[in-house]
């Protein structure tokens, strides 16, 4: 009897510690994505920066052999300010299946 307590009190403690290293494990990789698609979006985001907003067109596009495993997509879209632009880049890892986007905006002037 004494021999079946210990065990169902070890199984109590190991589902435990499982449990936390699953939590681990998952927060670690949610870093690693916040942390690279941070710096791919405002690498990508310097480039478009320093066009000129009529240059900004629409697109997507990976970020090549360094990083396979991340695709952005640029949306272009008006603003209540007539000489104002907001430019949307969105970073995706796709082999993630959740929380796998990262999202930033540009407001860009047009320049007459």
């Amino acid at each position: 009897m004494e021999v079946m307590i210990a065990i169902a009190i070890l199984a109590i403690a190991l589902v435990a510690v499982y449990k936390s290293q699953s939590q681990s494990v998952a927060m670690s990789i949610n870093a690693r994505f916040l942390t690279t698609s941070s710096l791919l979006a405002q690498m990508k985001m310097a480039e478009i920066d320093s066009l000129n907003a009529n240059e900004i067109a629409e697109g997507q596009g990976n970020f090549g052999d360094s990083f396979p495993d991340y695709a952005w997509r640029v949306k272009i879209s008006n603003t209540d300010i007539d000489l104002l632009r907001k430019v949307t880049l969105i970073v995706v890892n796709t082999r993630m299946v959740a929380n796998n986007t990262f999202e930033i905006v540009l407001y860009k002037p047009l320049l007459q």
